[in-house]
C-alpha cells in the first residue's frame, strides 16, 4: 500500500470521528447547561461536505406581502412622479429677440467706435517716433550682415 491511500483512509476516517464527536457533544449539550468556553468547530460545521439545501425559508404569503409592498411602493413613486406638472421650455418672444438683437449691435457700434478713436489717438500722439524709409533698410542691412556672420561663424564651428 502507498502513502498516498494511507493518507486519504485516515483523512475519512478523521471526518467520521469529527461527525461522531459532533454528534455526542450535541447530545451532551442538550443535557447540560451551555458552557461559556465556545465548542471546537469541525469541519462538517464550516461548510465542507455540508448539505446543501438546509437554512432559512420564506413562506408564499411572506413572499406575497413583500412583492404587494414593493408594488405599492412604486405606484407611490409614480403618482408623485406624475402629480408634478411638467415645466413647459420658456421661449422669448419675436419681440423680445427684436430689442435683445437691437441692443447687441449698438453695443459693438459702441465698441468699433471706440477702438478707432483710440488707434487714432496712439498715432497721433506727440511722443510717437516715426522711422524713415532709409533708416528702416540700413537697420535691415544690417540684420543680414548679423545673420549672415552667425552663419559663417557656425559652419566654421561645425566643420
Amino acid at each position: 500500500m502507498d502513502t498516498a491511500s494511507i493518507v486519504n483512509e485516515l483523512k475519512q476516517e478523521r471526518t467520521r470521528l469529527d461527525a461522531a464527536i459532533a454528534a455526542l457533544e450535541a447530545l451532551d449539550s442538550a443535557a447540560a447547561p451551555k458552557s461559556s468556553q465556545p465548542k471546537a468547530r469541525t469541519a462538517f460545521e464550516f461548510g465542507a461536505n455540508k448539505p446543501t439545501g438546509r437554512g432559512r425559508h420564506i413562506s408564499a404569503a411572506g413572499r406575497a406581502r413583500i412583492a404587494a409592498a414593493a408594488r405599492a411602493r412604486w405606484a407611490r413613486m409614480k403618482a408623485a412622479k406624475a402629480a408634478k406638472p411638467a415645466q413647459a421650455s420658456r421661449r422669448i418672444s419675436a419681440a423680445g429677440r427684436k430689442r435683445i438683437s437691437e441692443a447687441a449691435k449698438k453695443m459693438w457700434a459702441q465698441r468699433r467706435k471706440g477702438t478707432a478713436a483710440t488707434s487714432k489717438k496712439a498715432k497721433a500722439s506727440p511722443g510717437a517716433r516715426k522711422m524713415s524709409p532709409a533708416l528702416r533698410k540700413r537697420l535691415s542691412l544690417l540684420a543680414k550682415q548679423r545673420w549672415a556672420a552667425r552663419k559663417k561663424a557656425a559652419k566654421a564651428a561645425s566643420a
